[in-house]
């Protein structure tokens, strides 16, 4: 035999045996996950994170349709949709929250009233009745609290608040619904706010073959799917924020996205609480249907699924203090210690991002209303 013949087996045989050990590594993390959730691997948490166990989406509840004809949801529905809530009666809250997009809108950050642009990407309205917290930087406790903000904003709806009612009330279709809402027709803010927010509460994500593989289908997810999922839950460490039934722990963290004095700077829930413990943190956002709601972070500023993972894979510390009148900035902003350099390889960095689309559902399209009331 001569000596290239050899080389040339040696290297097949080689190619041989990494082909099957890695087949069988696949075998046995598919194994390991091919079982009730309680019996997989345990996940690397950190200490003093109050996590949860990933949890399955419910199953279509059969009463949904009847629950969309009761008054409330119904006038809420018509409200979410009607541009007479806008200073123009030419945006609504659709323009930005569209049902075509997930709830959201595909833009890097919002454009409202007279042209002008917001400062932060539009959240998906999917799930939204399961937030404890509402907005990028938390300033809201409720459905009804938030709905008001964009209304009167000058850069959203720009709708003086004096002014609605009246031109609600000249409506004697809004007067009809108003009263089989809510037993009145002499209605203020407050029943305009709980319809809205009433219709918000139905917008729930649909089952994903992640939640299919969750309840028992273990056919639901690749090979390739399942060893992202692995990976998400142990060397990528994103459980630590993203768990749970909506893959998200409701919290704020400081991912390196300040761009602190410069031109994107945005001090997250440092306005709200003004707290420089605060600043630069932003609200953990849920994973449910991830890749139907780019772009991503709290600016936009990021359309790649691969591109956002490998700056996770940094470790994002970079934007730390390096010196000492940084360290001596109270203001400066301070990367999150839950993020850490990853040393994710090319492939599991593509498998992770399999697994974020498996858990990405179909988008239900909710038809407009055919006609407003005028």
């Amino acid at each position: 035999m001569t000596k290239n013949k050899l080389v040339s087996l040696v290297s097949i045989f080689i190619i041989i045996i990494c082909s099957a050990f890695l087949h069988d590594k696949q075998d046995s993390i598919r194994d390991l996950y091919s079982r009730p959730i309680s019996e997989w691997p345990k996940p690397t948490i950190d200490t003093g994170v109050n996590w949860q166990e990933f949890k399955s989406l419910p199953k279509i509840d059969t009463s949904y349709f009847s629950l969309m004809e009761r008054p409330d949801i119904k006038l809420g529905k018509i409200l979410f949709f009607d541009p007479i809530l806008s200073g123009s009666n030419q945006i609504s809250c659709s323009s930005c929250h569209n049902p075509q997009t997930s709830w959201a809108d595909h833009s890097t950050v919002p454009v409202g009233h007279d042209h002008l642009v917001g400062t932060r990407n539009t959240i998906s309205l999917l799930n939204v009745y399961a937030r404890k917290s509402l907005f990028w930087d938390g300033r809201a406790k409720t459905l009804e609290e938030q709905a008001l903000a964009p209304i009167e904003a000058h850069n959203e709806m720009a709708m003086d608040l004096t002014k609605l009612i009246p031109k609600l009330k000249a409506i004697p279709g809004y007067r009809q619904m108003f009263e089989e809402a809510f037993g009145d027709e002499d209605f203020s803010m407050p029943e305009v706010l709980k319809a809205l927010a009433a219709f918000q509460r139905t917008l729930t994500s649909r089952r994903s073959r992640f939640d299919e593989f969750l309840d028992g289908k273990y056919s639901a997810l690749t090979d390739v799917e399942i060893q992202g999922m692995h990976l998400f839950r142990t060397k990528a460490r994103c459980i630590n924020c993203h768990h749970g039934e909506f893959l998200t722990d409701e919290d704020f963290h400081n991912i390196g996205l300040t761009y602190y004095k410069r031109k994107y700077e945005d001090l997250g829930r440092y306005l709200v609480t003004k707290d420089p413990k605060d600043v630069g943190k932003f609200r953990t956002p849920s994973l449910r249907d991830v890749m139907n709601t780019s772009p991503w972070m709290h600016n936009g500023l990021f359309e790649d699924i691969t591109g956002l993972l490998n700056l996770y894979n940094s470790g994002m510390v970079m934007n730390n203090p390096k010196n000492a009148e940084q360290h001596a900035d109270p203001m400066y902003p301070r990367t999150d210690p839950l993020l850490k350099r990853l040393d994710l390889s090319k492939e599991e960095i593509q498998a992770i991002a399999a697994f974020l689309k498996a858990t990405t559902a179909t988008k239900y399209r909710m038809n407009r209303p055919d006609s407003l009331p005028r």
